[in-house]
């Protein structure tokens, strides 16, 4: 066999060859990494991303878990992603979200509660919501893509979903957003309140607003808006900087 045979069948197995995921764990939730993509803590929440910069603006999956309330159970999250999302955003413009669906959903062994909106947290963004709760935690996980991107990323997500796990580490506290009343351990992640007034916003360490948000059952709110709001924030500052280049 001669040499350029060799390289040639070299380079043909080389490119055949699949890409290994990477594994991503944080406290309270693991599962496979696409190639390419990684994550970082931001305040309480955990943001996966793209590492190329020329598609992060495309999708962006957050992580938020915190302390179960009274009213965090699977009953309790499927009721409220079955409705419609008004939200007030930045500039008055109410948001309302289109939902496609809401089921209960096992994935390796563990019940989540899986919803997919149009608009619920991005202008123009599919959002689909897993959330759950694992002994004393309620986890929250979404993931944002773009809606000329989303049939492109179903199948990643998909894939991302089906390697997850979720568990409680009562040893690590990092990363786990401790909800008192109306606290939130990252002060200054301000949280985009519904038409109905039933979620507190942020405006600032050591200030709040809204007369529900010491409410129990506003934690859901939070867990599962926070997720969301953090994404929008995320992509908001991703386009700025780029303007300014």
């Amino acid at each position: 066999m001669c040499i350029k045979t060799v390289v040639a069948l070299l380079i043909m197995l080389l490119l055949s060859t699949p890409v290994l995921a990477k594994r991503f764990s944080s406290q309270y939730c693991e599962f496979e990494l696409p190639a390419g993509w990684s994550c970082a803590l931001e305040g309480a929440e955990w943001v996966c991303q793209a590492s190329s910069k020329d598609r992060q603006k495309e999708a962006i999956i957050i992580l938020a878990a915190k302390h179960r309330g009274t009213q965090d159970s699977l009953e309790s999250y499927e009721d409220y992603l079955k409705k419609v999302k008004t939200f007030t955003i930045p500039g008055g413009k109410t948001q309302i979200s289109e939902p496609k669906y809401t089921k209960s959903m096992k994935v390796n062994d563990q019940t989540w509660i899986d919803s997919l909106h149009m608009a619920s947290e991005v202008p123009g963004f599919f959002t689909r919501y897993l959330a759950t709760v694992k002994e004393d935690l309620g986890v929250a996980v979404t993931f944002s893509v773009a809606k000329d991107h989303y049939d492109s990323y179903k199948g990643v997500f998909d894939n991302i979903i089906n390697s997850m796990r979720v568990f409680r580490n009562k040893g690590a506290t990092s990363g786990v957003s401790v909800l008192k009343t109306n606290e939130h351990a990252d002060g200054d992640l301000p949280i985009f309140i519904p038409e109905d007034g039933t979620a507190g916003q942020r405006q600032g360490k050591g200030k709040s607003a809204g007369a529900g948000a010491g409410a129990t059952a506003n934690l859901i709110l939070i867990v599962l808006a926070a997720a969301g709001v953090g994404g929008f924030l995320y992509l908001k500052k991703k386009g700025k900087n780029k303007k300014k280049k």
